[in-house]
């Protein structure tokens, strides 16, 4: 159901996402009216979000049943410490397909009064409401005068970010997001020599309602997004490979991969990021996993012009790794919800020649009759299909496999693929399944079709 506006994108990208989207091949398959109205849905659906929270449990440390209890015990506590809860059931679905992944509904849209008193947060801080968060400090940045502990609010996202920091109200594009209780006091968030630091509204009538996953269960329940579950099992890892994370922060696909191989070989993980290291390190140490070893490189100098050089960090020599994952780098237009993003076009349009870098190190440092798994978590067909028609042209040793598990549309029409081709890609496209007013889908049709736009390609060096 749509209750949020549209995606706010500058004009320009609006337009560029129109000529994808409505491009020769998708008009003469399904006609101009069909294709504009996916079209209109992608925007619409963006803003919302999924109509599940995935959770990825750590099945090399329990039992799949075992975690689902224990977090549905935890998650009912969290239900009965809340003023506002109706109803201390928790509902956790197993999916039919995936064994590591635990589904929760999410309750939503609500009907939620909306009161004088308004916080306003960042537009990042008001989508991670919406998929179940509490507000913390850092994300607020107006609130009223005299706002202190205890008081009630609504909350309200500044979807264009231009919000000033500190301001008393904000009369700019908003969106509500649901009902909190102030935790600090306004002066404790903006007057102080240090950044506050913990929550400052904890929401108890949230628009969308969905578990707080903060402290739960941390080494068994691992909040992750559908389609970026899949991507471990499409790349297939076995114990004792040595496996390539290439562009890994902050570490959710390199530590699942880990745990398919029952943490028996290596997973190196890079990133360029210092912190983002750390953070990768830390996800591993609290998942208990000793297979992961992060160094911080940049990817595209990661194959080393000796041969015969053996380190155990970067650069490597060629045909180093048994699978190679290119989580890579982009513009981040199918994550959800996404209420606005003020990039331009030519920030969008900056990243397939840096993906493309990428691909080639990636196929020197695969060993023959090695997998190369590609994704993306965007919908354009620059970064996705485009790139797949580019990589089988440019590197003649790669063939396009089967996905196990395809549970994602196929390939989108448009960048000359043939129809066999397309049918080996996974593409998660919203647009397909969501609809404005349709909440009888089938689980777990709806659970499979209404999630964040992804990309998936996977491919063998032959």
């Amino acid at each position: 159901m749509s209750i949020l506006p549209r995606i706010s994108l500058k004009p320009e990208v609006t337009e560029h996402l129109n000529s994808v989207f409505l491009n020769k091949e998708v008009l003469a398959a399904v006609g101009h009216q069909e294709a504009d109205c996916r079209f209109q849905k992608l925007l619409t659906c963006l803003s919302h979000p999924p109509s599940y929270t995935c959770v990825r449990a750590s099945t090399h440390l329990a039992p799949l049943e075992e975690i689902r209890h224990k977090l549905g015990e935890e998650l009912k506590k969290q239900q009965m410490g809340s003023s506002s809860a109706e109803d201390v059931s928790v509902q956790i679905l197993l999916h039919p397909r995936i064994t590591d992944v635990l589904l929760l509904p999410v309750d939503g849209p609500r009907p939620v009064e909306q009161l004088s008193s308004e916080v306003v947060v960042g537009a990042q801080c008001g989508s991670a409401v919406l998929r179940g968060a509490h507000v913390f400090a850092p994300g607020i940045v107006a609130c009223p005068k005299y706002m202190k502990p205890g008081d009630v609010v609504s909350v309200f996202s500044d979807v264009e970010g231009r919000c000033t920091r500190g301001a008393m109200s904000f009369q700019g594009k908003k969106v509500f997001v649901g009902n909190g209780v102030a935790e600090m006091s306004r002066s404790s968030i903006f007057c102080t020599d240090e950044p506050a630091r913990g929550v400052g509204v904890r929401m108890v009538e949230p628009l969308y309602r969905s578990p707080s996953f903060d402290g739960v269960l941390p080494s068994l329940a691992f909040l992750q997004n559908l389609p970026s579950v899949v991507v471990g099992h499409v790349l297939g890892p076995r114990p004792g490979e040595r496996i390539l994370d290439m562009c890994a922060a902050p570490g959710g696909k390199t530590c699942h991969i880990a745990a398919l191989m029952k943490d028996q070989g290596e997973v190196v993980a890079l990133d360029r990021i210092r912190n983002k290291i750390d953070r990768i390190r830390q996800n591993a140490q609290m998942l208990h996993l000793q297979s992961v070893k992060a160094f911080c490189f940049n990817s595209t100098q990661a194959v080393s012009s000796d041969s015969a050089q053996e380190s155990e960090g970067p650069p490597f020599p060629p045909e180093s790794f048994d699978r190679v994952l290119l989580d890579a780098p982009c513009s981040g237009l199918g994550q959800r919800p996404s209420m606005g993003m003020t990039w331009s076009l030519k920030e969008i349009c900056s990243y397939p020649p840096l993906q493309r870098k990428l691909f080639h190190a990636a196929v020197r440092l695969l060993k023959k009759g090695g997998v190369l798994v590609y994704s993306t978590c965007t919908v354009t067909l620059a970064e996705n299909e485009e790139q797949v028609a580019w990589a089988l042209k440019t590197f003649p040793c790669l063939t396009l496999q089967p996905q196990e598990p395809h549970i994602g549309a196929e390939g989108m029409l448009g960048a000359g693929l043939s129809p066999e081709q397309l049918r080996l890609l996974q593409r998660f496209s919203p647009e397909l399944s969501w609809d404005q007013t349709e909440t009888t889908t089938p689980f777990p049709c709806r659970a499979d079709g209404d999630t964040i736009g992804f990309f998936i390609a996977k491919f063998l060096k032959n």
